[in-house]
């Protein structure tokens, strides 16, 4: 989602945790990196904060064309991005292992803390409470969790991007409920699978003067249309979630026509967005490694704040603008070291607070501090 770009102060504390993240595709330190595709991931990820921080204002005009027009292309960039970053994964046991860190135990931390706030706000516990249910922004790990884990499977096959449209498509057409958001999981597939069929050299087309005019032009055209459908398009075709047969028109046509119309609407705007991505460093690109720590600090924070009378303080332009900077002002907090500090036991949890060590671990570590031992006793002779 390579130039090396500079070390935190939090060497050693939390590496193998980085490097479990690095492998689920949502990095959080960074090692030899793309600057292209960190600058694209911190510019997504503040779209995300800012998508989340406006959706209780979208019965303003402005923003909910603003709302439409981030929902148009966030995630589907993101996911691809994703996708390309999930190329190595093997399934062997330790990427399996890191996988389950990286990701599993985050969402189980903050399912967690997502449960207590609405405890709170309900008053009580709710009738029915699964963990096989993400609560709102935990569905993208599920995925994420759900997508890596079949690389492998679509790296075997020949028409890999083709077969995941068809399966994003009809699989619209079931009631696949709420449990692991297998509804997104399988409507968001094509844009991980295009992702992972991607290549280095795939970029350099990006380049080209003609491509990033006409990126200019697709951004531009989205952002006039996104006005008029914001007014006449329900927000459930933004979300990728609900099955087609839900829906008060045909689940046929023109429902797979506007499935696909969003599909392709995604497509463009991703691929304008990453051709006027900078590919130089730039003051933000470090930010980009720390992705996870935004995308799961923003919930909690925000889940909060529409508890307070933020939203009800302000109306109209005044609030939409405040809300703006404060969404991207939340996101530099977010990637600022001592937040990270702060929030590195939820988001980058250690190995041995969850993973028993093996005989042939421990034997292996043993052996290995011998040794250097034995070299510091050489060196001081």
């Amino acid at each position: 989602m390579t130039s090396p770009a500079p070390q935190s102060s939090e060497n050693g504390h939390g590496a193998t945790a980085r490097a479990s993240a690095e492998q689920a595709g949502v990095t959080t330190q960074p090692s030899e990196r793309d600057a292209r595709l960190d600058n694209a991931k911190f510019i997504l990820i503040a779209l995300v904060v800012v998508g989340h921080a406006i959706e209780p204002l979208t019965d303003y005009g402005p923003a909910s064309a603003l709302y439409y027009w981030i929902y148009f292309f966030h995630m589907p960039a993101f996911i691809l991005i994703s996708g390309y970053l999930s190329r190595s994964f093997d399934a062997s046991s330790n990427r399996v292992e890191k996988l389950v860190l990286s990701l599993a135990v985050p969402y189980l931390i903050f399912w967690t803390a997502h449960q207590t706030i609405y405890t709170v706000e309900r008053g009580g516990l709710p009738d029915a409470v699964s963990v096989l249910k993400p609560t709102w922004t935990l569905w993208f790990l599920v995925a994420l969790f759900l997508w890596r884990l079949s690389v492998p499977l679509w790296q075997r096959l020949r028409w890999p991007v083709a077969i995941a449209v068809v399966i994003s498509v009809f699989g619209a057409m079931s009631s696949l409920g709420e449990t692991l958001s297998m509804g997104r999981v399988v409507s968001f597939l094509p844009f991980f699978v295009l992702g992972l069929s991607l290549r280095r050299e795939h970029f350099a087309y990006l380049d080209r003067f003609w491509i990033r005019v006409s990126s200019l032009l697709v951004l531009g055209v989205t952002a006039v249309l996104a006005v008029p459908i914001s007014d006449r398009l329900s927000r459930d075709w933004l979300f990728w979630r609900d099955s087609l047969t839900d829906r008060d028109i045909d689940p046929l046509l023109p429902s797979i026509g506007i499935r696909l119309a969003f599909m392709g609407l995604a497509l463009a705007m991703t691929v304008a967005i990453l051709a006027l991505t900078p590919k130089q460093r730039t003051w933000y690109t470090s930010l980009g490694a720390y992705t996870l720590f935004v995308y799961l600090g923003h919930s909690v924070f925000l889940l909060l704040l529409k508890n307070t009378p933020w939203y009800d303080m302000m109306s109209g332009p005044v609030a939409l603008v405040t809300t703006l900077v404060m969404a991207v002002g939340l996101t530099l907090l977010l990637c600022a070291p001592w937040v990270r500090r702060c929030l590195q036991w939820a988001v980058e949890p250690q190995p041995t607070w969850f993973l028993r060590q093996d005989d042939k671990g421990l034997a292996r570590k043993e052996a290995d501090a011998s040794r250097r031992a034995a070299e510091r006793e050489k060196s001081t002779v």
